[in-house]
């Protein structure tokens, strides 16, 4: 059966959108962020994630600026946490971290529940979908997206900070904003390198 014109051109879109998609650091995102009916939109691409039986088993702390001093501290707290001959400078690199692009979330995870049918990596998987999604739903708007993670997000001090549950992880930090500078490219992998067929 042959593609309707419109499905082609929904095809040809879609795939310009996939592998438009471009990591673009928060240090490389700057103002404006996404408005309430942007980042509305954003949110709700998460909802079209798979997810069995409707768990909806991740959740997304947004971070406004009012936070962000609170974020900073968490982030120094963390890092002397693991490491206290941390130089000042150290220090002050990992506040910063707070600071950086205009819209900023957490990403986090419910690995458990009174659901013992779905287990862990199945609700990952389902994570990384309404994830991915979002970062589109970001590029589609016109901003550059990034994923960042990193020990901190280990730290009892952090997991305090986000009341992250005993059955919760925290993922990583979605950070959106308008591209400042030159996009970054990638040479992407080929499907001859991720893809084998099951020999009967």
């Amino acid at each position: 059966m042959s593609s309707t014109p419109d499905a082609a051109l929904a095809g040809e879109w879609t795939a310009a959108l996939i592998h438009g998609r471009r990591t673009v650091l928060p240090a490389g995102l700057a103002e404006p962020g996404p408005d309430a009916e942007q980042l509305r939109s954003i949110l709700l691409a998460a909802s079209a994630a798979p997810d069995h039986h409707d768990l909806v088993p991740w959740r997304f702390v947004i971070i406004p600026a009012g936070a962000r001093p609170a974020l900073a501290q968490a982030f120094e707290a963390a890092l002397r946490e693991r490491d206290r001959d941390a130089t000042p400078e150290q220090f002050a690199k990992a506040r910063e971290k707070a600071f950086r692009s205009p819209l900023l979330l957490l990403a986090v995870a419910r690995l458990r529940d009174e659901d013992a049918e779905i287990p862990p990596n199945q609700r990952l998987v389902s994570a990384g979908c309404a994830i991915q999604n979002m970062l589109l739903m970001a590029t589609a708007l016109g901003f550059g997206s990034a994923l960042t993670s990193g020990k901190a997000l280990d730290s009892r001090v952090f997991r305090e900070l986000f009341a992250i549950g005993a059955d919760e992880e925290a993922l990583c930090f979605i950070s959106v904003g308008t591209i400042e500078g030159p996009r970054r490219n990638r040479v992407r992998a080929t499907p001859e390198r991720y893809v084998s067929e099951l020999k009967a």
